[in-house]
């Protein structure tokens, strides 16, 4: 009910914002040529918050699926590059924390994998704040790297490839049960930052689900015990998903074509060089401003994603 009052409350803040509005337009056609123009730019800032406001609470509107106002968790995976590759996904992780610092929302790093010798390997996080899942969704498949390698003394231009991996955090599911006898745990000592005591007793966590060979892995934690219970709610979050791609598989006219995580299949390329470019393959969405893009600017990527994503499919 909170998140409903919410939204009320902003649909009565915007139609008094509207009847602001056309006070304005009144004083507008009333007043003299050389106050107009002062009126004439309040009225404009104004009109393009409402504006604004209004895009806002269409998308929230798109925001109905039944995880999409969970917290989201977000893993990325090098792919085959060595350095260069762990470079871009360290890069793409710098932009999804940035994403979230603009947005208000919480990061919390789950587990880290350091590259050999720069980069990562693969890192788990948490995004957490109001409709995190439901906007970060999108960013679920591979994303694709084209420039002039700063690894290369050549200075010649590769392509990289990292895949994203974007789920819900769900603490229980009524309808999944996780048995003990079905889990393998094991226990190691933390690589990444952390201090002293971290990373010299064995307090991270890797728990296997034998059935379905799902791995989850968390080391950020003080104890074995607060490790442990992140592993589950990483592994129920992992099942429910599973569970859902499945359905989605069966019913696959309820979202259309479902494109598979693999490499050749990437969902965005980032163009440094010979030009620059950032475009979402699925939507056709692009800009030039890759730069804003890596400090954080991917919602009008999401804004696009979604409002292209919900619109009635032709017959």
């Amino acid at each position: 009910m909170g998140a409903l009052e919410e939204i009320l409350n902003k649909i009565i803040k915007l139609k008094s914002k509207i009847k602001d509005l056309y006070d304005f337009l009144d004083i507008l056609s009333e007043s003299p040529d050389s106050e107009t123009k002062e009126f004439y730019d309040e009225f404009k800032k104004q009109f393009e918050e409402a504006k604004n406001e209004i895009s806002d609470l269409k998308i929230q509107t798109m925001l109905s699926g039944k995880y999409d106002a969970n917290n989201a968790i977000i893993t990325i995976h090098a792919g085959a590059g060595g350095t260069e590759a762990q470079d871009w996904a360290d890069m793409l992780f710098r932009m999804y924390t940035m994403y979230a610092e603009k947005q208000g929302y919480k990061i919390s790093v789950l587990n880290y994998l350091a590259g050999d010798e720069a980069g990562i390997k693969g890192v788990t996080f948490m995004i957490e704040g109001e409709n995190a899942y439901g906007y970060l969704k999108c960013e679920k498949g591979v994303h694709r790297l084209v420039r002039i390698s700063p690894f290369d003394a050549n200075a010649r231009r590769h392509t990289s490839f990292a895949s994203v991996e974007v789920m819900p955090e769900i603490e229980e599911a009524a309808d999944i049960e996780i048995r003990p006898e079905d889990l393998k745990v094991d226990t190691f000592r933390s690589s990444g930052a952390g201090g002293q005591h971290i990373n010299k007793t064995e307090s991270a966590i890797r728990i296997t689900h034998i059935p379905t060979g799902i791995v989850v892995a968390c080391q950020t934690e003080r104890s074995q015990v607060q490790n442990r219970e992140t592993c589950m709610k990483m592994l129920m979050s992992k099942l429910v998903e599973k569970r859902e791609a499945e359905e989605m598989e069966k019913l696959s006219s309820i979202r259309g074509e479902l494109k598979k995580i693999e490499w050749g299949s990437q969902i965005r390329s980032y163009v440094f060089h010979p030009y620059t470019m950032v475009k979402d393959h699925r939507t056709n969405y692009e800009t030039s401003d890759i730069f804003g893009v890596m400090n954080g600017n991917i919602q009008q990527f999401i804004t696009d994603y979604l409002i292209k994503s919900n619109k009635p499919k032709e017959d």
